[in-house]
């Protein structure tokens, strides 16, 4: 692939426009060999049905790739920085360019989980600048509709259109914006009524919420890992409200969908776009919260203003 003449930033990141399996291959696999001939360490994370496609057409190059399923590793957007990109990319030995597939948008992501793609995606930028690392993002243009073509634009400094082994800038890059414009008011959580439970806590019945939650989650079908990561994730959000959120706040849990959801909202203001995605380092203490609720939930949306702040996290049943 070639680059357009301007700077040259060491964290590179092209979103790569595909209208079929020829265009997809044709785009992906010169990507992956030129690692493997530069001794660079590469991933594909990719949704299953795509990495079967470049597994296949690799062959025996394949070896020397970490192959990672997008729909499962994933499946919260929120989790792809810290668990799959910077995981890999960080394990890697210093001094060497890192080279990334990443498919994070297919066609049937739901639409509670496509804001935290967009905004992932965004983000993705701030992670890593600086580093030297290319991550190419392939978007599917005969599947996905205009607006996820558009933000897809927004959020990669350079595209590749289909069938083009040429890059060029987007004329419409703006990650900041995307970030701001998919911090929209998330739907009204229900309110009391048949398996809905909506309690108000402070620093004095934290222990007594938290329990009532996981017993309640517990009725709605929620068990095993599940329950115990619903456990983990009023713990955390319980917490740094408590904390940072002005001493009080309310937590409501409810089923939907086949999924349990649990909200927490407060009075306090997330400021750093990238909270929660950052991996913790070893000797860090504290400020784990929000990663550790990325890397369990299966979902999690935010919301936060002046007015206060929103994260509602899904369980699958």
């Amino acid at each position: 692939m070639t680059a357009t003449a301007g700077p040259i930033e060491p964290f590179v990141h092209p979103a790569l426009f595909y209208g079929d399996t020829q265009q997809y291959l044709a785009g992906t696999i010169p990507f992956v060999r030129a690692a493997l001939a530069a001794g660079e360490p590469v991933a594909v994370a990719v949704p299953g049905e795509n990495l079967r496609l470049i597994r296949g057409e690799l062959g025996a190059d394949g070896d020397g790739v970490r192959f990672v399923d997008m729909r499962v590793a994933g499946r919260n957007p929120g989790r792809i920085i810290p668990g799959v990109l910077r995981a890999f990319a960080d394990a890697q030995p210093p001094g060497r360019r890192v080279r990334i597939v990443g498919e994070p948008v297919w066609a049937d992501r739901s639409p509670a989980e496509y804001p935290a793609c967009a905004q992932h995606e965004a983000l993705i930028n701030a992670a890593f600048q600086g580093q030297e690392v290319s991550i190419l993002c392939p978007y599917d243009t005969a599947r996905l509709d205009e607006r996820v073509l558009a933000d897809a634009h927004a959020t990669h400094p350079v595209v590749i259109a289909d069938g083009s082994a040429e890059t060029r800038p987007s004329r419409t890059y703006d990650p900041d914006g995307v970030v701001a414009r998919y911090n929209e008011p998330l739907p009204p959580a229900p309110g009391n009524g048949p398996g809905v439970l909506a309690v108000a806590f402070d620093e004095e019945t934290l222990s007594a919420v938290r329990h009532l939650a996981a017993e309640h989650a517990a009725g709605l079908g929620l068990a095993g890992m599940a329950l115990e990561n619903l456990a983990l994730i009023t713990a955390e959000l319980t917490t740094n409200s408590v904390i940072h959120g002005g001493g009080t706040g309310t937590l409501t849990v409810w089923p939907e969908d086949g999924r349990v959801l649990c909200e927490v909202r407060d009075k306090g203001r997330l400021t750093d776009p990238l909270a929660g995605r950052r991996p913790a380092s070893r000797d860090q203490r504290g400020g784990r919260g929000l990663l550790l609720v990325n890397l369990v939930a299966d979902l999690v949306r935010t919301h936060t203003g002046p007015e206060g702040t929103t994260i509602r996290c899904h369980l699958a049943r």
